[in-house]
């Protein structure tokens, strides 16, 4: 009689955990983006393979972070990426799922890890735009997918790496962003129409600032626009400004650009109106960390959210 109540009490015991367990879904969640710079395992053109300093410092970025589903630019092959995520899992940061996007460009890619499962995966890999009568091709793809959170919460995210603001000799290099930047927008509003109150971010390298025909392209007009968060350094900026016409003055660049020792905000996180309720503005920041450029020269940018329809 005593085993078989003893045996009663421990199955009663196992029912509190996993119900314990069970209601132990993700309350809050980050997703961030993170150029990487050319995140490769083997030299191509003028690409150098990045070097074991370069390798330690992202993933010492990525621990500080602590988010739960990075967007990647500038990643390298498959092999390479999974090399990051083995030994980002070494280190005791886990990401069971990911996705790995090849455009046109042959060497760097868009990727995704996620702590949390897909529901869907939608790949763009080659679409492609007229521009003057000549075809050109998005260079990096898209990378989309639908992130289950918890068995409530969910939302899709994409992610880019647009043309860079260097020359070259086939077509403007601002015309051809744009270019990339409508066909981007052409997803957005896809998903948008059919849900207005859809629960998206998109996120990436826009490579270029706010008030540029590429960069509003992306985030839209009216209706259907998506928000800024435009995190900011966490170093105890918090006054508005003076000129109430602009943002405040927080430390927001995400980018050096070496050759004319510029620093700007190119990295961003947008989201649609559904997606802003969720949105926690005072955990959402640009990870400000010493030696930041030994291991790119973009600085990771981070969002917090409520996993819950609001």
């Amino acid at each position: 009689m005593r085993s078989i109540r003893s045996a009663f009490l421990l199955l009663i015991l196992a029912t509190l955990l996993i119900s314990g367990a069970s209601g132990m879904a993700a309350q809050t969640f980050r997703v961030a983006t993170y150029n990487v710079e050319n995140y490769i395992d083997a030299p191509a053109g003028t690409r150098p393979l990045k070097s074991a300093e370069g390798r330690a410092k992202i993933r010492e970025s990525l621990r500080a972070l602590n988010a739960d589903v990075v967007a990647f630019q500038e990643m390298g092959s498959t092999n390479a990426f999974l090399e990051l995520r083995a030994s980002l899992k070494a280190e005791g940061l886990d990401y069971p799922h990911w996705e790995h996007v090849s455009g046109w460009d042959t060497n760097i890619h868009v990727a995704v890890l996620s702590k949390f499962p897909f529901s869907a995966r939608r790949p763009h890999t080659n679409e492609s735009f007229l521009l003057f009568g000549r075809r050109f091709r998005v260079s990096r793809g898209f990378a989309e997918v639908d992130v289950r959170v918890n068995n409530n919460y969910s939302f899709t995210l994409i992610t880019t790496h647009l043309k860079s603001r260097r020359p070259v000799p086939e077509a403007d290099e601002a015309e051809l962003r744009e270019q990339e930047a409508m066909i981007l927008r052409e997803k957005i509003d896809a998903i948008l129409s059919k849900n207005p109150d859809a629960n998206l971010v998109v996120l990436g390298d826009f490579n270029d600032t706010k008030d540029t025909k590429s960069t509003r392209a992306i985030i839209g007009r009216g209706r259907t626009a998506l928000i800024d968060t435009r995190p900011a350094e966490r170093n105890g900026d918090n006054r508005p400004n003076p000129n109430p016409r602009f943002e405040p003055r927080n430390i927001t660049w995400t980018h050096h650009y070496g050759k004319e020792d510029t620093y700007s905000r190119i990295d961003y996180i947008l989201l649609s109106r559904g997606m802003v309720n969720e949105w926690n503005k005072d955990e959402s920041f640009v990870l400000a960390l010493a030696n930041w450029g030994a291991g790119s020269d973009h600085r990771p940018v981070v969002a917090s959210f409520t996993a819950a329809d609001k």
